[in-house]
């Protein structure tokens, strides 16, 4: 098939709106505007780069997306985006906007504005968070993706929401967890998330929204604190390592999850991102590296920190979730549709975690255990 007929092919024929009420999702009353299918829905010619926006952009994962996104496709095109304040060597790498999720008006301007064509909707509270304020989860987690769906709708946008291992429930098959089952998730967390999935897919057969979603295991970092996920501790046991030599993990020795290193997540995304639309059999895929234990992450830590003591003191909120979720992916339509394969296992995580934070303690003058 000639390359340009192919394009034409992934692309597909999919609906423009012609008008769509401001808030129209996020606000059930309104009703939805009606669609004109018959007009083709045009991205960007391939020549021209994304424009775009990253909402709760200084989470784990926002800062170092977008750096990649910026090598790829220039550092204006790449508009970082939260609620608090940006430490200054942010703000020198590339734009930075206050946009809060559930101020429609102000996001609709943004878009607007900088001429964004892809969105990417970090922004949420996550599952030991959420459980602690679950009217706060449910405004942001809920009626923030109404927000950003009702404006990819109205902007033709190509629009990312990640999910997560917490999508599923204690009924869901859990080892492995395949890309369709019954997920009844208990946090209210795993319940947006299946919400978001579903609002997605929904949007995209109906209309032709360009939504992609993609369920992250546990993501593993350095340069962002933990930020109240039921993994955590898979984080915060290479600083204890490297500080005091002790951690106190607050689930079981045995408790086995699903997990990936920031830069597989990273690339992920990308590849998801620049995937063409005719490769994907879904909107929703599982992505999968590796699976552990507290027990067996602290065996591998020990082989090069002999010292390491490791102490178990469960909390109930955070071990009954994870007792609810997965303990593998099952990710062969990922493998399979756009060619996902992980860099990272265990061995390769743990070296890298330690020599990473290593290098950011000695940096900032503070003792290495």
């Amino acid at each position: 098939m000639h390359p340009a007929l192919l394009r034409l092919f992934c692309r597909g024929c999919l609906s423009r709106a012609q008008s769509l009420p401001p808030g129209s999702l996020s606000s059930w009353p309104r009703p939805m505007s009606r669609w004109n299918s018959q007009e083709n829905y045009s991205p960007l010619p391939a020549q021209n780069p994304p424009r775009v926006l990253i909402t709760g952009g200084l989470g784990q994962l926002g800062v170092g997306l977008a750096q990649i996104l910026r090598k790829q496709y220039g550092s204006e095109n790449v508009i970082l985006s939260d609620i608090k304040k940006p430490p200054p060597h942010i703000l020198s790498t590339g734009p930075f906007v206050y946009a809060d999720v559930l101020d429609y008006k102000h996001l609709r301007e943004l878009i607007v504005n900088y001429r964004v064509t892809w969105l990417i909707h970090y922004s949420a509270l996550l599952s030991a968070v959420g459980e602690a304020n679950v009217a706060l989860a449910r405004k942001i987690n809920i009626t923030g993706l109404h927000n950003v769906l009702d404006l990819a709708l109205e902007n033709c946008l190509r629009i990312f929401v990640p999910s997560t291992i917490g999508a599923f429930g204690p009924s869901s098959p859990r080892d492995p967890a395949p890309d369709l089952c019954v997920q009844r998730p208990r946090t209210i967390y795993g319940v947006s998330k299946v919400h978001g999935e579903l609002m997605g897919e929904y949007l995209h057969h109906k209309y032709g929204l360009d939504f992609r979603c993609l369920r992250y295991p546990g993501v593993i970092s350095v340069n962002t604190a933990p930020g109240g996920g039921t993994t955590d501790y898979a984080v915060q046991i290479f600083h204890d390592a490297l500080s005091t030599g002790h951690h106190e993990c607050y689930l079981r020795p045995d408790t086995r999850l699903p997990m990936m290193h920031i830069s597989d997540c990273h690339r992920a995304t990308v590849e998801f991102m620049q995937a063409p639309e005719c490769q994907m059999s879904l909107r929703t895929y599982n992505i999968a590296a590796m699976s552990f234990t507290p027990e067996e992450l602290a065996q591998e830590i020990r082989k090069h920190l002999p010292h390491l003591k490791v102490t178990y003191n469960p909390d109930s909120v955070r071990q009954n979730i994870a007792d609810s979720w997965p303990v593998r992916f099952d990710d062969t339509n990922a493998r399979r549709d756009w060619g996902w394969t992980p860099a990272f296992q265990l061995e390769e995580l743990v070296s890298d975690m330690l020599r990473s934070i290593r290098d950011k303690r000695t940096n900032e003058g503070l003792p290495v255990s």
